[in-house]
C-alpha cells in the first residue's frame, strides 16, 4: 500500500514538472526532483529509489546520516537542505553529495574539511535570501554579499561550486520572488559560468520556479503526503 502512495505521489508531482516544462518551453529532463524525506523512515526512500528516485534530500544532520548510513547500499545523492552549524559541517560534508544551503563563509573551511575524505568534490550551492531587505525571514545569503562568498567556495579545491538554491519569502507571490532570483542567478551566472544550478520551488510552487529557471526541485509533502502524527 506504500509503495502505491508513493507512486501515485511520484506519478502526479512529474505530471506537474512536466506541464511546467511544456510551459515554459523546456525538457523535463532538464529537472531534477529532489524528493525531501524529513520525519519519513529509510524504508520510505528504499521504496523511493525503486521507484526511480535518484536524489533525496534532508533538513537535519543527525537523521540524514542515519538514513545515508542504512541506505547506502542504493548509490542514491543525498542533499543536505536545512540550516547548517558550522561544528556539523563536516560530518555532513563526509555523507552528502549536495550542500544546498551555505550561506555564510564560516561554513566553508568545515565543509572543506568533510569533503576531503571523499573520492569526489563536495557540491555546493550558495542559499541566496529573497526577502526584502532588513525584514527577518527565510535563511539566506544577500545578493550583495554572493561574489564575496563564491570567491571563498572557489578557494577550496575539495568543493565545487555549482549554482545557487533559494526559498520563496512567505506571504509573498513566489512568481515574484523567482523572477528576482532569476536576475540574481543571471548575474551570479555571468561571473560564474559553471554554476548553473538553482534548487527552488517546493510542492505548492514548483510551476513558478520551473518557469523562472529552476534546475531543481525540492518536493516533499506532494509526494511523501502529511508528515508522520508526532512529528
Amino acid at each position: 500500500m506504500r509503495r502505491q502512495e508513493l507512486a501515485a505521489g511520484l506519478a502526479a508531482v512529474r505530471e506537474r514538472i512536466a506541464a511546467a516544462c511544456d510551459e515554459a518551453g523546456r525538457a523535463p529532463d532538464e529537472i531534477t526532483l529532489v524528493v525531501v524525506t524529513k520525519f519519513f523512515p529509510a524504508s520510505d526512500v528504499r521504496l523511493l529509489a525503486d521507484l526511480g528516485v535518484t536524489d533525496v534530500g534532508e533538513n537535519r544532520h543527525q537523521e540524514a546520516e542515519a538514513k545515508a548510513e542504512e541506505c547506502a547500499d542504493l548509490g542514491l545523492r543525498w542533499h543536505f537542505i536545512g540550516g547548517l552549524q558550522s561544528n556539523k559541517a563536516a560530518a555532513v560534508a563526509a555523507y552528502s553529495s549536495v550542500v544546498e544551503s551555505v550561506d555564510r563563509a564560516k561554513l566553508v573551511g568545515p565543509l572543506a574539511r568533510g569533503a576531503a575524505v571523499r573520492e569526489q568534490p563536495l557540491d555546493v550551492l550558495l542559499q541566496v535570501s529573497l526577502d526584502p531587505p532588513g525584514r527577518e525571514g527565510r535563511a539566506g545569503v544577500d545578493p550583495d554579499a554572493l561574489p564575496a562568498l563564491a570567491e571563498r567556495v572557489a578557494q577550496e579545491q575539495d568543493l565545487r561550486l555549482r549554482g545557487l538554491m533559494a526559498v520563496a519569502p512567505l506571504g509573498e507571490d513566489p512568481a515574484t520572488a523567482f523572477a528576482r532570483l532569476a536576475e540574481v542567478r543571471a548575474a551570479f551566472v555571468a561571473e560564474h559560468p559553471a554554476a548553473t544550478w538553482l534548487s527552488a520551488g517546493m510542492s505548492g510552487d514548483l510551476e513558478h520556479a520551473v518557469r523562472l529557471g529552476a534546475t531543481h526541485v525540492r518536493i516533499g509533502s506532494a509526494v511523501l503526503g502529511s508528515r508522520p502524527a508526532g512529528k
